[in-house]
C-alpha cells in the first residue's frame, strides 16, 4: 500500500497550486486526475491566452456566503504574488480593460509552469487515474486501480459541473454528500446566454461583433463588452451578469451607455440633419449592428425626416417601453 502525506484529487489550476504549495512545504504529495492531461480549463481559457488573473482583484469581487474567507484569502496570495511567479518563468503578459492579464503567446506556458514548480517540489502528477473510493480517517484510504493509497491529509480539487467535455464532474459534490455535508443547488455561473426563436433570429449574422455596454441582472451590474454569438451571447460583461442572473428574471443589457439615444439622435438632427440614420449609430456600434439596428426598429433615412417623437417611440418599442436605453430584451438561458 502506498502513503504519501497529501493527495490532491484533480489537476487543475486550483489541485495543482494547492499541491506545490504543500510541497513546498516538505510534504510528500500526489496529484491524481481521471482526464488524460492536465489543466483543461486554464488551457481554452482567455480564448487560449488564459486570463490569469486581475489587478484589481479584490474581496468585493467574490460572491459567498462568508465574504471574510476572501479577505483572509486575497491578504495571504495576492495577484501580485502570481504575476511574480509568472515573470520569474519569463512568461510575457499583457494587460487588456480593466486589469485583465493574459499570456502573449499561449495558456500552454502557464500549465507548464505549474509542473514545473510541482516538479521542483517532488509533486508527482499522474492522469488516466480516476479514484474509485474513498475512506475518510487517519489516515484517508483511497482506492485506484494500480492499487490502494494512504494520506494523511486529502484535497479534493475537482471543481464543478462546467464544462464536461473538459472532463468535469460532480465528483467533488458526490462525495461531500457521502460525508452527510449539506449541499446548495448548483446553478451556472460566468457563462454565456444562448437564445432561441426570434431573439436569436434577430441576431443573425452578427456572430463576432463586440459592443460596450452595461450589463444587469437582479445585484450585478458590469460596463464591459458584450460579443454576439451564433447561439446568442457572450463576452466580459454577459459573462460577468450570469452569476446574478435567476432564471425568469429580466436581464438588461444597455447597448448605449451614459446616454440617452433618442435625445442623441435629436441632437444630431439639428447639428446635422441630412446623415442617415444607420451614419449616426455606426459611430458608436460596428456597421453591421447599426445596419442590424435600422432593419428592426426604424428604416434608415436622413434624420431630418423623422420627427423626434418617432424616435423616442421607436427606442421604446426596441425597449420594451422600459428606458430608451436599453437594448431589447429576451428571454434567456445559461448554456
Amino acid at each position: 500500500m502506498e502513503h504519501v502525506d497529501v493527495v490532491v484529487i484533480g489537476a487543475g489550476a486550483a489541485g495543482l497550486m494547492c499541491a506545490l504549495t504543500a510541497g513546498a512545504r516538505g510534504r510528500r504529495v500526489l496529484v491524481l486526475d481521471h482526464a488524460n492531461k492536465v489543466g483543461k480549463k486554464i488551457l481554452m481559457s482567455g480564448g487560449g491566452r488564459c486570463n490569469f488573473t486581475n489587478l484589481h482583484s479584490g474581496p468585493d469581487n467574490f460572491l459567498s456566503a462568508n465574504p471574510h474567507f476572501a479577505k483572509s484569502a486575497l491578504s495571504r496570495y495576492t495577484p501580485w504574488h502570481f504575476i511574480e511567479l509568472v515573470d520569474r518563468h519569463r512568461i510575457a503578459w499583457h494587460e487588456k480593460t480593466l486589469g485583465q492579464l493574459f499570456c502573449d503567446i499561449s495558456s500552454k506556458l502557464v500549465v507548464k509552469m505549474l509542473l514545473e514548480e510541482c516538479a521542483a517540489v517532488g509533486v508527482e502528477v499522474r492522469t488516466h487515474t480516476a479514484v474509485e473510493s474513498i475512506e475518510v480517517g487517519t489516515p484517508h484510504r483511497l482506492r485506484i486501480a494500480a492499487g490502494a493509497l494512504t494520506a494523511e491529509s486529502l484535497v479534493i480539487a475537482t471543481g464543478g459541473y462546467s464544462i464536461p467535455s473538459l472532463g468535469a464532474t460532480g465528483f467533488g459534490f458526490d462525495f461531500a454528500r457521502s460525508l452527510g455535508l449539506d449541499v446548495l443547488p448548483t446553478r451556472a455561473g460566468l457563462v454565456p446566454f444562448t437564445l432561441s426563436g426570434k431573439p436569436l433570429d434577430q441576431l443573425a449574422g452578427l456572430a463576432g461583433v463586440a459592443a460596450e455596454c452595461v450589463a444587469r441582472a437582479g445585484e450585478g451590474s458590469f460596463r464591459e463588452a458584450m460579443l454576439f454569438t451564433h447561439r446568442g451571447l457572450s463576452g466580459p460583461a454577459v459573462l460577468q451578469v450570469s452569476s446574478y442572473w435567476e432564471p425568469g428574471q429580466p436581464v438588461v443589457f444597455d447597448l448605449w451607455p451614459d446616454a440617452d439615444i433618442a435625445e442623441d439622435l435629436a441632437t444630431a438632427r439639428a447639428q446635422r440633419p441630412r446623415i442617415a440614420l444607420r451614419t449616426f449609430l455606426a459611430e458608436r456600434w460596428t456597421r453591421s449592428m447599426a445596419q442590424r439596428w435600422c432593419e428592426l426598429w426604424l428604416p434608415d433615412r436622413p434624420l431630418d425626416s423623422w420627427p423626434v417623437p418617432t424616435w423616442s417611440a421607436s427606442c421604446r418599442a426596441c425597449t420594451g417601453g422600459r428606458c430608451v436605453r436599453r437594448a431589447p430584451r429576451a428571454t434567456a438561458r445559461r448554456r
